[in-house]
């Protein structure tokens, strides 16, 4: 891909990923990384692994984003740590299988809580660095599909998301034309933790099958997305919401139908 390359076209961009340490969100890291930029990731627990030793390594911090102190104390380090804050990529989030009706109270809100209000709470607080930068900033938010149809037995977790894309459109009209905010809404991702944990490997090809690309998505699919929307060739793209689905879902009821047989995968 020699006509579309970003290679360094971070340096000197500082970068923040939520959930960054395993899975989606250490692609994401990894991408923007390699583009050049300093890149922060925060989890709940630090990772036990030896010291990172590469050229510009990952700068590692144990936080819980569902805590408001949490948050000022991060955005706080890295600024003045780096003296600024371009990209901030809220990707921590998900939600165990959960039958509505069987869902507590208690876990119903820590799933909102988790989903919706912490990535608000830290684009508010990632904001206000971003406006007082000459060049402004960009915020985004890995959103699902789950926001887009039904979700049986993640439904906190669907309208936490849904609510999330209605927060990337409103802050996307507020906070111009200093900061640019944009989603990026996977189907299901191939990642240890929420897939193979879940359903193993058969349910895994199972599912694939389903996808019109004839797999499912991967996180360098994601991350690969979201180095897109923060680099500057996506400059007019605030408010979208860029949906990665290999295809989309074929409808049901084609495969209640002789019609449906054209789209069956090998």
């Amino acid at each position: 891909m020699t006509s579309f390359d970003l290679s360094g076209s971070f340096s000197g961009k500082t970068v923040l990923v939520t959930g960054g340490t395993r899975g989606i969100g250490a692609a994401i890291a990894q991408a923007f990384r390699l583009a050049g930029a300093i890149v922060y990731v925060c989890g709940r627990s630090v990772p036990d692994t030896a010291q990172d030793i590469t050229p510009n390594p990952l700068r590692v911090i144990a936080a819980d984003v569902r805590d408001i102190d949490a948050i000022d104390a991060l955005i706080t380090r890295i600024e003045a740590e780096t003296g600024r804050l371009d990209v901030v990529v809220s990707n921590a989030g998900g939600a165990p299988f959960a039958l509505a009706a069987q869902a507590s109270p208690r876990f119903t809100e820590s799933v909102i809580r988790l989903n919706l209000i912490a990535p608000l709470w830290l684009a508010q607080r990632a904001n206000a660095v971003m406006q007082r930068q000459a060049e402004g900033g960009v915020l985004l938010f890995v959103g699902s599909v789950s926001a887009l149809r039904a979700s049986p037995g993640t439904a906190a977790y669907g309208a936490a998301k849904a609510g999330v894309l209605n927060a990337v459109r409103s802050l996307a009209v507020e906070w111009a034309p200093k900061v640019r905010v944009a989603a990026v809404s996977p189907s299901l991702v191939q990642t240890d933790s929420a897939t193979a944990d879940h359903v193993g490997e058969e349910g895994l090809q199972a599912a694939a099958a389903t996808v019109p690309a004839g797999r499912l998505a991967t996180p360098d699919d994601v991350a690969h997305a979201c180095l897109f929307l923060a680099s500057g060739y996506a400059s007019y793209a605030s408010g979208a919401n860029l949906v990665l689905e290999g295809g989309g879902e074929v409808p049901a009821f084609l495969s209640a139908t002789s019609a449906g047989k054209v789209f069956e995968r090998a």
